[in-house]
């Protein structure tokens, strides 16, 4: 009889080890390595017989069972590229509290034959939640139940158009050591439904909570798994909220949802510029338009700057919304190329409504901004900027220019400062090879 070899397991990640140590080395958590012992046998994987795949022609595929399901949220519809895919396998992360709780309840509402599990809220939770939405779909089925097993047996034989499973971080498979929301149970999880999504043909909606750094809460770490990755974005401070695709192999990456948060739910916003230029004072020093490309869809929106002599020794510069290390380079660009004097000076840059500016084409409008809160000269009510700048101080084209100069005539804008040389009919575009050109 051989004798039984003894590891060490981790019950957070699984990392296995010859003798026990305190602090995990792989994930780093403390106290979670326990002592197991096993046969040889068992550690060793029993090679399976060598058979031939299940093949099919591509052209007897029936294209019937790829129509998508249409989950009538126009936004959500827009970044899964028309709909959901029959046995496609999704996972919705943010951060708590954002509102993917609200939002997959809301197109469980919508869709007919849906299976909602929920780790996280009692069924009488969900149905007071469901009244807040004032939507109503008799067909939907609910369940509390954490066990991975017995989500799956219950998708398999309940065969829903959509299954909702919230969260990852609340169920827990029996084959698997370790606590729910465990990267062990965690990834064993996500492997069960990926199998049941494709074998059911059942579209299954995975939701995870992100922290700050993303990498506590598991989303990080399933991204190759799933076919389609979706992010749930905004300021809990504000009410809008961006669905943004970060992988889509049934569609693009590009677009982007717009929602208000209110208290009825998530609401479709068809028109996010006017949501975020609705609020917009009267014309003072410091303010300025710039227009923001989210997928195809031009977002106009304000950019604020405040400037005011330093009461220390060393300036502050402050951002929100803005990239801080974008923001250093733009202002050491002012001062050695426009000549703007901007040692002794506090700087403060505010992207109105919670929208996070990443491109380069909101460089020209930050500039802009400083310069006018600099020499407290407003820019007026009607100007929008757009352009990336370079450490030259030149000004660069950027991509969808007249995409953007109609955006901004359609809400009334008369005057477009950029770098490229176009001509559209009712409004005046100034534009310049550097940044002194439009100061």
């Amino acid at each position: 009889m051989k004798k039984p070899q003894t590891i060490f397991l981790c019950a957070h990640c699984d990392s296995q080890y010859t003798k026990w140590v305190g602090r995990c080395l792989e994930c780093g958590k403390w106290g979670t390595v326990n002592e197991k012992t096993t046969s040889k046998e068992e550690l060793q994987k029993k090679s399976a017989p060598t058979i031939e795949a299940t093949t099919i022609s591509i052209t007897d595929i029936p294209q019937a069972s790829m129509k998508r399901i249409s989950s009538e949220i126009g936004e959500l519809d827009r970044v899964l590229g028309g709909g959901v895919v029959p046995g496609s396998f999704i996972l919705l992360g943010g951060e708590p509290g954002i509102g993917k709780s609200t939002l997959s309840l809301q197109m469980a509402m919508m869709i007919d034959h849906t299976l909602y599990v929920s780790g996280e809220e009692s069924v009488g939770q969900l149905l007071l939640r469901a009244n807040r939405l004032k939507e109503k779909n008799d067909t939907l089925i609910l369940s509390n139940d954490t066990t991975i097993e017995h989500i799956t047996a219950t998708i398999k034989a309940k065969k829903p158009a959509v299954a909702v499973v919230d969260s990852i971080q609340t169920i827990f498979s029996l084959d698997t050591e370790g606590a729910a929301g465990s990267m062990g149970q965690v990834r064993v999880c996500a492997t069960k439904l990926l199998s049941c999504a494709k074998e059911s043909g059942t579209t299954i909606i995975l939701i995870g909570h992100v922290t700050k750094d993303g990498n506590v809460a598991g989303p990080r770490t399933l991204e190759h798994l799933v076919d389609t990755v979706l992010y749930l974005e905004g300021d809990r401070y504000h009410n809008l909220r961006m669905l943004r695709t970060v992988k889509n192999r049934f569609g693009s990456t590009d677009e982007i949802g717009m929602f208000d948060m209110k208290e009825s739910g998530l609401h479709e916003v068809p028109n996010p510029s006017e949501l975020l230029l609705a609020e917009r004072g009267n014309s003072i020093a410091g303010s300025i338009v710039t227009c923001l490309m989210e997928g195809t869809r031009p977002l106009l929106v304000e950019v604020q700057a405040l400037v005011n002599k330093t009461s220390f020794g060393f300036p502050v510069r402050k951002a929100s919304g803005f990239d801080l290390n974008r923001l250093h380079v733009l202002i050491a660009v002012l001062e050695r190329r426009a000549g703007v004097p901007l040692g002794q000076y506090d700087v403060h840059i505010n992207i109105v409504g919670g929208v996070k500016a990443r491109e380069p084409s909101v460089d020209l409008a930050i500039c802009l901004a400083i310069v006018s809160a600099f020499k407290d000269h407003p820019m007026g009510q009607d100007c929008v900027a757009f352009g990336e700048v370079g450490l030259g101080g030149e000004v660069r084209s950027v991509q969808f220019a007249e995409k953007r100069i109609k955006e901004a005539k359609h809400f009334g804008m008369k005057k477009v400062m950029t770098k490229t040389n176009t001509t559209v009919a009712d409004i005046e575009i100034i534009t310049g090879n550097n940044i002194r050109a439009f100061l």
